[in-house]
């Protein structure tokens, strides 16, 4: 379920829609496709002159050959000046669009239901948002000057070689239709082809991306050869559908080169004609031929540039289609005040073969705490994001104080759920703007209260600039226990009634379970909770532990109630007290290998 590629008509239109959000958008294009007609007559002078120059060295005409000198040095730089104050015009206002677009294409992504982006795949997000935000800037910025440069050159070409003489503007009456039939042919197999291209680029981006987020698991099961293989082969498509694409433009180029020799060609026969005739100069004639010469540069550009603009409009009609169908808001459903009562009825799940769960039923009472274990694959976190709203059940209801969670508005959810992962993401800038992210008018007394609550005491002390240090990517890299820390600190200025913990302490080593478990325990406090427990003692301290296997729930009951019951729940129990003696009784080891490692 990707996302969609735009249509034609939708990018037409979109592109209108952000031209008209820039300020005087019309009136700058105007001024810019002026300066650029104005440039382009310019160049049209040169050639003409260079044949004045021939008439007065054979002496076919007089003159100073110092004023048609000069006048030929000022038709280069008035020239070049026009165009490059054209050139950048259009280049500005070019980039203001795809700014805008890439901005537009984000918060559609962000204001997207969770699910939709799952199913769409995160690679392919992030394919849109990088690759080919990159691909249309690189292609419109090695385009657009050349391209309207081109087409507005061989406009005033046409115009100047018929004022000189009609008969030139057979050149172009006959060669036109062959450089027609050639990029109609192009633009025929093109664009499938470019935009078969960067899907394929897509699903490169989210195998990698796969084989990056899940390498523990990927190492843990010894995947390591079939992630290669995959990565290899989607790899392999992508040049496959490179080469493709290239070849077209290889046929092309015949077709262009047949053209160039028609064109030179005919000019050299219709020069001799009127020479021969004396309908014009020598001078004249030179004058025309060079002009013609010089048509091919600006026609081969335009041929050679629709490679570049096929790949940046397949990449144009794939932001596009992000953006075009925006989300609509979900409304208020009116849902009672937050209380965190969680009911899954009859819950069933499928990622498209069998089902990863099936018939799960279980409610959650305001303040109370559910742990699901079990082996890897069991379907516990999806269970977990089926509470979330990550995912929608195929069948049966997922209902959050009484309401369906898709149903929620984003107020009402926010107010209801929040979940954390054992994947957490330290944003990059100071420890305040981090924190701040779940409660924007939060106070520093605030912030320091809850990092104190989730025992982040330890590494906070030694920030010298507090609250002010620059964290993230730009600044101190948290270690896993940290960043885990302050993930619970802003579910605590958050403050739902109801959080989700898929293995949120997963990536503490024995150093740091124990303050972390204290830390989840303190989010937890007065609160509903569902727990996907990575170490049984976690689990044994909820007040209903919920034991998955092949996508069902196979036991239920307390800690007590499991252990007396002698079933899958006691072997694991006994499985981990073993290792955690074996390990030297290390608070909170994890579940051990095999039937006991959590999914």
């Amino acid at each position: 379920m990707r996302f969609p590629v735009a249509s034609a008509g939708q990018v037409r239109r979109e592109v209108a829609r952000q031209l008209g959000r820039v300020r005087h958008a019309g009136r700058w294009l105007t001024l810019a496709v002026l300066l650029l007609s104005l440039g382009a007559y310019a160049g049209v002078l040169i050639p003409q002159l260079m044949g004045r120059i021939v008439d007065l060295v054979s002496g076919q005409s007089q003159g100073s050959l110092w004023l048609i000198g000069g006048q030929l040095l000022a038709a280069a730089v008035v020239g070049a000046l026009l165009s490059a104050a054209g050139f950048y015009i259009v280049a500005r206002l070019s980039e203001r669009v795809i700014a805008n677009l890439r901005q537009d294409m984000v918060g559609t992504a962000l204001g997207l239901p969770t699910h939709r982006v799952e199913d769409a795949g995160s690679g392919d997000l992030v394919s849109r948002s990088t690759d080919d935000v990159a691909e249309l800037s690189s292609a419109v910025t090695e385009t657009v000057p050349t391209l309207s440069t081109s087409v507005l050159t061989v406009v005033a070409t046409v115009i100047a070689l018929f004022a000189l003489d009609w008969q030139f503007v057979v050149i172009p009456v006959v060669v036109a239709p062959l450089y027609y039939l050639a990029a109609r042919q192009y633009l025929a197999k093109a664009p499938d082809r470019y935009a078969a291209e960067r899907a394929a680029m897509a699903e490169r981006a989210r195998r990698v991306l796969e084989a990056i987020r899940g390498r523990a698991t990927v190492r843990a099961f010894s995947l390591e050869a079939r992630m290669h293989t995959l990565i290899g082969n989607a790899s392999w498509d992508v040049v496959r559908k490179g080469i493709r694409a290239r070849t077209t433009m290889l046929v092309l180029n015949v077709w262009m080169l047949l053209g160039e020799f028609l064109m030179l060609a005919i000019a050299l026969g219709v020069g001799y004609h009127l020479v021969a005739t004396d309908a014009l100069t020598v001078g004249a004639v030179t004058g025309a031929v060079l002009m013609i010469i010089r048509l091919r540069g600006p026609l081969n550009t335009f041929m050679r540039i629709l490679d570049v603009v096929q790949s940046g409009y397949a990449s144009l009609a794939r932001i596009v289609g992000v953006v075009v169908d925006p989300p609509v808001p979900v409304p208020d459903s009116g849902v009672e005040p937050a209380q965190g009562r969680v009911e899954l009825r009859d819950v069933s799940f499928s990622y498209g073969g069998a089902w990863a769960v099936r018939d799960i039923n279980f409610a959650i009472s305001p303040g109370q705490t559910v742990a699901i274990v079990g082996a890897s694959g069991a379907g516990k976190t999806t269970v977990a994001a089926l509470l979330a709203g990550l995912l929608v059940p195929d069948s049966g209801e997922v209902l959050v104080d009484g309401h369906p969670v898709s149903s929620l508005s984003d107020g009402e959810r926010i107010a209801r759920l929040a979940t954390v992962s054992q994947e957490v993401h330290v944003f990059s800038g100071t420890l305040r703007q981090d924190l701040t992210l779940a409660r924007p008018a939060a106070t520093d007394a605030e912030l320091l209260h809850v990092l104190g609550r989730v025992h982040a005491a330890a590494w906070f002390d030694r920030l010298s600039a507090g609250l002010d240090t620059v964290v993230g990517a730009r600044g101190i890299q948290l270690d896993p226990v940290a960043a885990q820390q302050l993930a619970l600190a802003r579910v605590l200025l958050l403050d739902p009634a109801l959080i989700v913990m898929d293995e949120a302490t997963a990536e503490a080593g024995s150093a740091g379970a124990g303050a972390l478990e204290l830390a989840a325990d303190e989010v937890t406090r007065d609160r509903s909770a569902l727990v996907i427990a990575h170490r049984l003692d976690q689990a044994s301290r909820a007040d209903t532990i919920l034991v998955m296997d092949g996508g069902r729930i196979v036991e239920r009951g307390t800690h007590g109630d499991l252990l007396a019951r002698d079933g899958i729940y006691a072997h694991l129990w006994s499985a981990w007290s073993v290792g955690r003696r074996t390990t030297g009784g290390s608070a909170g080891a994890p579940i051990g290998p095999g039937t006991t490692r959590p999914g």
